[in-house]
């Protein structure tokens, strides 16, 4: 069988992991409008009868302000090594411009095939996805370069064929029932930050991370940490309202992946600078 690994880069929210998540046929990573929803690197594995394409979902590129963001441009760097191919993400509704080349200039001299992606064209006009596939065909020598939109699943079927016709014979890393490398406990964790994240705004979303505290029976108890007493009482809201919301949210689909209804708790604490706790963050898996 056809098995390998391929990296996927590119700048923040250009839809990476909406796009990892319909090659691999279901959800994956969280998703937000947010730039730096994904803090860590999430294996997606995408089966097909006679091959496996395991695809690193990165953070994005970008300029580390404190430990958190350190810990994940290492992430992003280290994810490069052994892997058989890139699929670098691009935004077709943004101008392609000097954060892209930058990418650009890194994963094409890895010397493997790096094919491009260029994501978002639901609702473009022809003219305009054509003159982005013309930019984005000079940003290096690329094996090939796909339109796509993540959302719709336009292009994608295409794009999976692409990439696993690059990988090599090999072994299935992964049983062939597993969409991801994320344990249970992480992907709730995951799945509360996502509505947490979806809910809030300014600062909130960066300082908001979720650990699972106990999982026994149906009851499934969460810690949310913040950094502040102001962010803590944006994210229980008035009467607890926000909080509520944010496990109204979570619990369909906590109660999908256990395969059971759920008691859902969720208890906001406050960490103060925990980004920059380094015990904290190899706590989180960070």
């Amino acid at each position: 069988m056809k098995s390998g690994f391929v990296a996927v880069a590119g700048r923040p929210n250009v839809g990476k992991s909406t796009l990892v998540n319909a090659l691999a046929g279901g959800k994956v990573a969280i998703t937000s409008d947010k730039p730096q929803t994904t803090r860590r690197r999430i294996f997606g594995v995408a089966n097909g009868p006679d091959s496996q394409l395991v695809l690193a979902d990165l953070p994005g590129f970008q300029r580390p302000r404190d430990p958190l963001t350190e810990h994940m441009q290492r992430t992003v760097d280290s994810s490069f090594e052994d892997v058989d191919a890139v699929l670098f993400v691009l935004d077709a509704r943004d101008r392609i411009g000097s954060g892209d080349r930058f990418i650009a200039k890194r994963v094409f001299e890895l010397g493997v095939p790096v094919v491009i992606a260029v994501n978002k064209v639901d609702r473009l006009k022809p003219g305009h996805i054509a003159s982005q596939m013309q930019t984005a065909s000079q940003l290096g020598d690329f094996h090939a370069l796909h339109p796509v939109s993540a959302k719709t699943g336009d292009g994608v079927e295409g794009l999976r064929d692409e990439l696993v016709a690059l990988l090599p014979d090999g072994p299935a890393y992964f049983p062939p029932d597993q969409r991801t490398d994320l344990s249970v406990e992480e992907q709730i964790a995951e799945l509360v930050r996502e509505k947490a994240i979806q809910l809030t705004r300014d600062e909130v979303p960066h300082s908001v991370t979720a650990e699972v505290e106990e999982i026994e029976g149906k009851v499934v108890r969460v810690a949310v940490y913040v950094e502040t007493d102001s962010q803590k009482q944006i994210l229980v809201g008035k009467g607890g309202a926000m909080v509520r919301e944010i496990g109204t949210r979570a619990r369909p689909e906590i109660e999908a992946l256990l395969g059971q209804p759920v008691f859902l708790e969720l208890v906001v604490k406050v960490r103060p600078k925990w980004r920059r706790d380094e015990r904290m963050l190899e706590r989180l898996g960070l």
